[in-house]
């Protein structure tokens, strides 16, 4: 299958030299994350609505039971940070708050796992598309040099090794960086989204246990 110029991947990524074989490594890299994220949040994707719909139903009736079975058998951040509340039914106002703080610790590393590796890429690829392009125009220099000294006129083909490194290896780290910059902001938008869940249904939990312990004294 041609993709650019009658050349297919892999004869890109040869004439591009050996500056491509880091950005081919950085795009498999950020394959992998990518692919791994999209799993990762599809799986722990809920209806968090309905699910507090059916805590706050279960306590209300004093099921704490079938409440902490509910959050056990749903994947979401939001269904552990909740979990961890319910176990401290009966605790202070603070002990539950602490209780939720200490769970949001250590979900949401779970949540931004490998997003920094991904936002590296997204800024390295380019770099390394510019050292490409660097040693290919030093080619095209040292190439004309040569010539020169040699008293032989300078032709296009001469130019045209250094050229094509110089452009394959721009165009390479681009297209590695483009897509993994837009897969970073995008996981970050759904790692805010479920933080700011997490942190309205901690607080939604702690004023609600507080009013049933206010009604049961």
């Amino acid at each position: 299958m041609d993709s650019l110029g009658g050349m297919n991947a892999w004869r890109m990524i040869w004439a591009g030299g050996p500056i491509m074989i880091p950005i081919l490594l950085c795009s498999l890299f950020a394959l992998g994350i990518m692919i791994e994220k999209f799993f990762f949040f599809h799986q722990i994707e809920t209806n968090v609505s309905q699910f507090k719909k059916e805590i706050f139903e279960h306590l209300q009736k004093n099921r704490l039971k079938e409440a902490v079975q509910l959050c056990d058998a749903n994947p979401s951040p939001v269904a552990k940070i909740f979990q961890a509340g319910l176990m401290k039914q009966g605790a202070s106002k603070e002990e539950i708050k602490e209780a939720l703080q200490d769970a949001s610790l250590f979900e949401i590393p779970k949540l931004e796992s490998r997003l920094n590796v991904l936002a590296t890429i997204a800024n390295m690829a380019p770099l390394l598309g510019l050292l490409g392009t660097v040693v290919g125009m030093i080619s095209c220099f040292h190439t004309i040099q040569m010539r020169t000294a040699d008293l032989n006129p300078v032709t296009p083909g001469d130019l045209a090794g250094g050229i094509s490194v110089a452009l394959l290896t721009t165009l390479g780290g681009l297209l590695v960086a483009i897509p993994a910059y837009i897969a970073y902001h995008y996981f970050v938008h759904r790692v805010n989204t479920l933080v700011l869940e997490m942190e309205r249904g901690a607080t939604e939990l702690v004023h609600f246990m507080s009013q049933m312990m206010d009604v049961s004294s």
